[in-house]
């Protein structure tokens, strides 16, 4: 997690440091689908539920996010689910629009099997990045952010340690602050 020193370390150099450890940023993704690939408005953090809210950021074309990013969000869900964790999927297109279109959500929502809420979000005219991409700070796909029961950002990089995240999460309780106290 972000805590080790020399992982904070390499978080802070790419810029990171801005989002880790502070209230995590609304959702601005205008385009979604429920847990069952219903078109649905545009979901809200509070929505996830008031425990710890895992984000996960992906693209169609990504193949890691494949072999690595889903069966890792599979497990975690596997195993969290049941104690009020919420999860969401955000198809981050920062490149290959013509390939990471909206429709792929479903695609992969299906492929898959996961019953939680998917969006798009592809970068306006105007700008390079899609929102969750500035607002998040993330450099890419799998993205995983860990939020605490305050809204607070405990993780956000690349790979998710599964024991880790886990142990954080089952050992905190709603009081806690849910920061990591490795």
């Amino acid at each position: 997690f972000q805590a080790e020193d020399g992982i904070r370390d390499s978080v802070v150099s790419r810029g990171l440091r801005d989002v880790y450890k502070r209230q995590a940023p609304e959702l601005k993704v205008s385009y979604w689908i429920d847990s069952n690939g219903k078109e649905r408005h545009p979901l809200k953090l509070a929505e996830l539920g008031p425990d710890f809210k895992v984000l996960f950021f992906f693209q169609n074309w990504c193949p890691g996010c494949h072999t690595d990013g889903f069966p890792r969000l599979k497990r975690l869900i596997d195993h969290l689910e049941h104690r009020g964790v919420g999860f969401a999927a955000i198809q981050t297109v920062f490149e290959g629009m013509d390939t990471n279109t909206k429709d792929k959500i479903l695609v992969n929502q299906r492929r898959h099997h996961l019953k939680i809420p998917f969006g798009h979000d592809a970068p306006l005219t105007a700008n390079l990045y899609p929102a969750t991409i500035e607002d998040y700070r993330s450099r890419g796909t799998p993205w995983f952010v860990l939020i605490n029961p305050n809204n607070v950002v405990i993780y956000n990089d690349f790979r998710l340690n599964f024991e880790k995240a886990l142990m954080i999460i089952k050992s905190s309780s709603p009081l806690d602050d849910g920061s990591p106290s490795l």
